[in-house]
């Protein structure tokens, strides 16, 4: 018997440290979700990536159950993490705040291929250059 849903929401959170508090608590408080629960379960499946946002795609039923799918990084927290910045360049075009290689920027490709809105890995490359260039990291 399928469920029917009712919504789905999506969510950026630091991996291993979701509490109820904004967002989580009003974002899933006002659908009947059971927020301690689900801060439980998903700081388990982060563990080994504290730190990182992960997003959370959270798929909520009409009997107030929910499933989440857990997606990479965003492109721009896995460049920050690489080169150990806290934010990205506020004159990207002018002043540069690191450096990242060709090589490094092909594994985040690999790595988030499967949540881009393509299949083509020299096309996932070029989006990973153009976030890097927009943060004002130059590729090497």
């Amino acid at each position: 018997m399928n469920k029917k849903i009712k919504k789905v929401i999506k969510i950026n959170l630091l991996a291993g440290k979701a509490t109820g508090a904004p967002p989580v608590g009003p974002t899933l408080g006002q659908y009947g979700i059971n927020i301690v629960m689900f801060c439980k379960e998903y700081n388990k499946e982060t563990l080994g990536r504290i730190g990182m946002i992960i997003p959370a795609k959270i798929t909520i039923y009409e009997d107030n159950s929910y499933t989440f799918i857990l997606k990479s990084s965003p492109v721009s927290s896995l460049l920050k993490s690489l080169l150990k910045l806290k934010k990205g360049s506020s004159k990207p075009n002018s002043d540069f705040i690191g450096n990242v290689s060709f090589e490094q920027v092909k594994e985040i490709a690999k790595l988030k291929i499967k949540d881009l809105n393509t299949n083509n890995l020299n096309k996932a490359i070029s989006i990973i250059i153009g976030t890097a260039k927009n943060m004002g990291i130059k590729i090497i």
